[in-house]
This record gives C-alpha cells, structure tokens and sequence, in this order.
C-alpha cells in the first residue's frame, strides 16, 4: 500500500462501488440543470468519497450530454483525491475520429489512466487506458440503454472482449425517482485485485456512461 496514490488505500479493499447522484431541488422542480454531485459508497451503503462537478451554466444546459466538465472526488476528510476531466467532444457514430475521451487524475496533477470511446454501429465501447494510453481492459454495453424497469450492465471485459470480469450497472430505482429527480444510481463490480488506478478510472467511466447514456429523465427506466 505504500505506493497507492494517497487517498486510494480504501480502494484496494473494494470489489462493488456503489456512485449515487445526489437529488437536487432546483432541478426537480424546474427541470434546471444543476452541478452534479454525488456520494462514492461501499457495498455496505457507508460512504468513501463525495465528488463535485464543476462546469458553466452553459455547458449544462445547452450542451447536456457531451458537455465539458471537470469532477472533484474528495474522500471523508475532504482531501481531493481524484480529479476526472472531460473535454467538450462528439457523440456521433458518424465523426469517429473525435468521439468521447475522458482523463482520471490520481492524485490530482498525475494521470491515473483514460477512457475512451471506440467507434462501433451498434454498442457502446469504450477501452480503459492505463497512465501511459496502453489498453488495459473493455467496456461494452447492450444495443439498448433503456432497461425497461430493469438495471443496465455494461460488460468490463478483457482486451479480447471474451471474458467478463465486472460490470458497470445502472439500476433502476422507480418511475418517479428517475422521471421526476433524474437521479443516478449506479454499481461498479471489479475485481479486487485491480490495480487501484485502475478503479479510479472505473469510476470516472461511469460519470462518463450516465452522461453519454442517461441524462435525459427517461433514459434508464
């Protein structure tokens, strides 16, 4: 544990995260969209970090799914101890040489790893890349994002996309919770020997996944 980036210790001992999007009150009532924040919690439901994002009110109103935006995850002492960066880019399968790439710092300052979005017709892919942009690990989800009042996995595979070691799941929490707050709640399974780094990138997948997938209020069900 002694060359764990400071604040990921907790990590290591983790195989489920759990990321809950906390309900906020302006945008409920008015359908405004707010800065995101949420809650970073074990399997046991006990919170490890809270994360802020930070963008313009442009930026998440006009441009909601693609927009820019940096997120801040601070653990329980309030120590910053991921940063997740996203630049401004395409969501079209028709421009694959400027789809989706987000950065996962840890600690901030120093590159933790990258996900990026690979072109395909049909699924959402995306490929985990370690500090150095070698491929590590693949994300591949269903044809289909609405769950249909079912939660959504998106497969964490190895490079060669024939074994599944963990998932990202969206879960499904009920009509109302979803259509009337948009919020999001969200499991992240992986292996408990994954490097360390590497689960704070999963992490920052999956802020990417809720945005690319599940911003609009009916997504999801």
């Amino acid at each position: 544990t002694q060359n764990l980036p400071p604040g990921l210790e907790y990590l290591n001992q983790l195989d489920q995260i759990i990321i809950h999007q906390q309900v906020e009150l302006l945008e409920a009532i008015l359908g405004t969209e707010t800065s995101s924040k949420y809650e970073i919690k074990n399997h046991l439901g006990q919170r490890v970090y809270f994360a802020v994002e930070e963008n313009d009110c442009f930026d998440r109103n006009l441009c909601s799914p693609i927009r820019s935006f940096t997120i801040r995850i601070a653990d329980n002492t309030g120590r910053e101890v991921i940063t997740v960066n996203r630049p401004l880019r395409c969501n079209s399968c028709w421009f694959p040489c400027f789809l989706q790439e987000l950065e996962v710092q840890s600690p901030p300052g120093t590159i933790a790893g990258y996900v990026v979005q690979n072109w395909d017709p049909f699924l959402p892919k995306f490929t985990i890349q370690n500090e150095s942009k070698e491929d590590v690990l693949k994300i591949i989800g269903p044809y289909a994002t609405c769950g249909c009042f079912e939660d959504v996995d998106f497969e964490l595979k190895a490079l060669n996309e024939m074994s599944t070691i963990g998932k990202i799941s969206k879960y499904w929490s009920g009509f109302v919770n979803n259509v009337f707050t948009n919020t999001a709640n969200f499991g992240i399974q992986v292996p408990v020997d994954l490097d360390v780094r590497i689960k704070a990138v999963m992490i920052g997948a999956c802020f990417l996944i809720d945005l690319m997938f599940f911003e609009n209020s009916l997504d999801g069900l």
